[in-house]
């Protein structure tokens, strides 16, 4: 034989034992191995390995991320009250070794099922103390956010870490539904009537306070005009009176050409005697 066929013989052979003995760990995987079916090391991270042929079996683990998603499941209220909640939840394997010891020789199905456990657990504590509102309308961050607290402790119970849970939908069962719709309704109802009362109240006391300022504006208002109408009256006597102090005679005839004038202008009929005071500066001009 050629050293040409020994090269390919001992290409051959070195392939094989190679195909034996070297195993591979991709870069999204973990791997333990096994010597006659007990653990011998685990967490091998991704790279070129070796292990002795027939002694030694590889099994490889995907830790990226999973999904479980949980079907519909019933939940009792502190009412005793159904309600239908469907939830999904995120999680890796987080120690390789545990989640193989703890999960029936790493079944996903079976962490699954353990998981779905635990968060029904979770679940069904927070539902049982709180009000179909409660849960349905305003505290469902918190629950889930209590539930994630409690799945924390499963990377040393079962080697995998939950990343997060939540919920895609809380439903009520048609027998609930109406009768707390109805509850709700009539709350909403009571709050829009309690909110309208208190501001018809704040209305009218509004309306009292204008009325009553409006009420102390006009009385001052007259008042004030009423004073400054007196002081314009006086301050006009006073005015008559000096005129009428330094000239008596012109004064009287202007007073009775306003007369004149007032009572031709009205176009009423006077009915007067021509000799009367009233037309005194009419029949002559001096008065006499």
């Amino acid at each position: 034989m050629n050293t040409r066929g020994l090269a390919i013989i001992f290409i051959i052979v070195l392939m094989v034992l190679s195909y034996f003995t070297l195993f591979t760990v991709k870069e999204w995987e973990k791997a333990i191995l096994f010597q006659f079916g007990e653990i011998t090391s685990a967490d091998y991270g991704p790279g070129l390995h070796v292990k002795v042929p027939w002694m030694h079996t590889v099994r490889t683990f995907d830790i990226r991320l999973l999904n479980l998603d949980q079907d519909q499941s019933r939940f009792l209220t502190s009412e005793k009250k159904d309600v239908i909640v469907d939830y999904y939840a995120k999680w890796r394997i987080s120690d390789v070794r545990k989640f193989y010891q703890a999960t029936s020789g790493g079944d996903v199905v079976y962490a699954n099922n353990l998981l779905a456990q635990r968060i029904n657990s979770a679940l069904r504590d927070e539902f049982g103390v709180r009000t179909v509102q409660q849960v349905v309308a305003g505290e469902r961050d918190e629950i889930l956010t209590i539930v994630r607290e409690n799945t924390r402790s499963l990377p040393e119970e079962l080697g995998i870490e939950v990343i997060d849970v939540r919920t895609k939908r809380i439903d009520l069962p048609g027998e609930v539904s109406s009768s707390v719709y109805q509850r709700m309704r009539a709350e909403r109802t009571r709050v829009a009537k309690d909110f309208r009362a208190r501001g018809d109240g704040q209305a009218e006391e509004i309306r009292a306070t204008a009325d009553r300022d409006r009420e102390v504006i006009l009385a001052e208002a007259y008042r004030e005009a009423e004073k400054i109408r007196g002081e314009g009256d006086a301050r006009a006597t006073e005015i008559y009176a000096a005129a009428y102090g330094k000239n008596e005679e012109f004064y009287a005839m202007y007073r009775s050409l306003s007369a004149y004038q007032n009572s031709f202008s009205n176009k009423d009929i006077l009915v007067l005697k021509p000799d009367t005071d009233f037309f005194k500066y009419f029949n002559n001009s001096t008065g006499k």
